[in-house]
């Protein structure tokens, strides 16, 4: 038997109704253990489709589990709301349903809420409402606003658009009476056969409105035109919640400024129990395989498999059940190092005591070789410059699932491009360990009136196997702010600020930091045209001749926020 599975046989009630406020009636399935009394109970609410199971666990350990459509899908009445609208009701029919809930004879009135990505929001806009009997949530994955699920003033195309096409579409086309697919299942099914290379090659975006179904094309087109949209901001609301957070995400995970909340919560919490009994913990897992040692092709050992069901049972029975088993005593944050593969403990993220390492770009003898660009410990008194071309017709591929996930890639398979810059340290002569948000500061110049410069950091293997650690990205046009346009002035060199995701990584003694510098990752983001335009809706496209700065004045470096300053002697140029 696995933890926390008891004996408890199961009821399974289909399409139980829910009355909101105003009169429409939100549709779930209802799954309680087969023995008379009153349970604590767990709700989900998704606009993705009631579960149909999966919740055995949970029941057979005393827990009433509801699982319902959101407002305007799939079962439930009423019209569907996006979540990039400032008000969509998903708050006020997350408190009706909380409180409806509550009210049922198989309930005891303790009520908890579960789900991840676009069902934690959902968890976190109830919240803020404090209905009276919501107790705790475990509400994982979702940024802290929604400018961070893209990046600043980009599009993230491949995932946007199959999310849109394969998941939200379906459904309101059933609704509309429009022609098949009417489910995700069918909508995958000719995405992956028939249409991903059409929708992928679509320019310009813009365009694909006309093939949305009403309430999906208003929504999408809203999401293109405004890439400063900020419909919500979670640190407005931190002083709204009362309740305790299990947060759960992942290295690779696209939503993985979810990490933000910790820090916003403790600082505003709106009780001593939110701010002290929110946590957080991060595996080397992406948005859809948490709890799994295996990312990509990439084995993390058995370290890095958690039996995520069992945690948030053991979360939930402190909290609904007031059993004693210290879940108010684990540390604040778990996070696992990759690189060594195991798992560490703090109170904050980043974690205190981390220090600031710079890591200098440098070149010497002919730059076209790997092996003749650097990053060194200190500058290069002398100024110098690296020159590569960045095509939009020609970008650089997007590694990852087949599914449009974002995972662990070997990058060796594109050191064949040109407009690819590639710094190396030597091989370390110690471990070198980091945890936080390592950050870019690039010297650049381009012919282009706006584009786009990406960083990643990579570990790179004495065999040559080079494992992505993490990224950031920057749209000139918006590098100060995204409600403002401050186009380059062609040529003149331009600083640029590039926060990279959050990340924990031992550099073993041997391997070596690696940094790649580019201007695109197609279809993950969406190709800047180099034009100035709107690239979302005007298909020009030409190309910039890029020039990355480093030495004298304009020192180009890495910073990384290193948890370990006694192993940073090993590091030298």
């Amino acid at each position: 038997m696995k933890p926390n599975e008891g004996t408890l046989g199961i009821i399974t009630e289909r399409d139980g109704e829910a009355p909101m406020r105003d009169g429409v009636i939100l549709r779930a399935h209802i799954f309680r253990p087969d023995h008379p009394g009153q349970y604590p109970a767990l709700l989900h609410r998704t606009p993705y489709g009631k579960h149909t199971s999966g919740y055995d666990r949970y029941v057979r350990a005393g827990y009433v589990v509801v699982s319902q459509d959101a407002r305007g899908r799939y079962s439930s009445d009423g019209d569907y709301i996006p979540f990039t609208e400032p008000h969509t009701g998903d708050g006020e029919d997350g408190y009706d349903s909380v409180e409806w809930l509550a009210d049922q004879p198989y309930c005891n009135g303790k009520i908890g809420t579960i789900g991840a990505s676009y069902d934690a929001w959902m968890q976190w806009m109830l919240a803020r409402l404090r209905p009276p009997h919501l107790v705790a949530m475990c509400a994982r994955s979702i940024p802290t606003e929604l400018t961070e699920v893209d990046w600043w003033g980009a599009f993230r195309p491949a995932r946007r658009v199959r999310w849109w096409l394969t998941t939200i579409a379906p459904d309101l086309r059933r609704r509309h009476g429009l022609s098949p697919p009417h489910s995700k299942e069918e909508a995958n099914r000719i995405w992956t056969e028939v249409e991903q290379g059409r929708w992928l090659d679509l320019q310009p975006w813009m365009d694909i409105i006309k093939y949305l179904p009403p309430g999906l094309a208003e929504y999408a087109e809203s999401w293109l035109r405004e890439p400063h949209r900020t419909p919500w901001r979670f640190k407005d609301y931190y002083a709204d919640i009362t309740i305790p957070n299990l947060d759960v995400s992942g290295w690779y995970d696209h939503c993985n400024a979810t990490i933000k909340h910790l820090s916003g919560m403790q600082q505003q919490g709106g009780s001593e129990s939110a701010r002290i009994q929110t946590k957080l913990i991060i595996g080397p897992w992406s948005h859809i395989n948490a709890g799994r040692r295996t990312n990509g092709t990439i084995d993390f050992g058995p370290q890095a498999e958690v039996d995520l069901t069992d945690i948030y049972i053991r979360w939930f029975d402190y909290w609904l059940k007031g059993l004693d088993n210290q879940v108010d005593l684990d540390p604040t944050v778990q996070y696992f190092v990759m690189g060594m593969n195991q798992w560490r403990s703090t109170d904050t993220w980043p974690p205190t005591g981390t220090k600031a390492r710079p890591f200098f770009l440098s070149h010497s003898g002919d730059v076209r070789n790997l092996d003749e660009r650097h990053l060194c410990s200190d500058p290069n008194p002398e100024e110098a410059e690296d020159l590569y071309e960045y095509d939009p017709k020609n970008p650089v591929s997007t590694l990852w699932t087949s599914d449009l996930f974002t995972t662990v890639s070997d990058r060796r398979q594109l050191e064949h491009r040109e407009d690819i810059l590639t710094y190396r340290t030597p091989p370390l002569e110690e471990d070198l360990e980091i945890a936080g948000f390592p950050q870019m500061i690039l010297y650049a110049a381009s012919s282009a009136p706006d584009t786009d410069f990406f960083a990643r950091l990579i570990d790179e293997y004495p065999d040559g196997a080079a494992m992505d650690i993490c990224y950031g990205m920057v749209r000139a046009r918006h590098r100060d702010r995204l409600d403002k346009e401050d186009f380059l002035i062609p040529g003149e060199i331009t600083t640029f600020h590039i926060t990279l995701g959050a990340t924990a990584c031992r550099f073993l003694k041997g391997h070596r930091i690696r940094l790649e510098i580019t201007s695109s990752d197609f279809p993950n983001h969406d190709r800047n045209h180099n034009t100035g335009k709107n690239d979302l809706v005007d298909s020009e496209m030409v190309v910039a001749h890029q020039r990355v700065c480093h030495g004298g004045p304009h020192a180009s470096r890495l910073i990384l926020p290193v948890s370990n300053e006694a192993i940073m002697r090993g590091v030298h140029a």
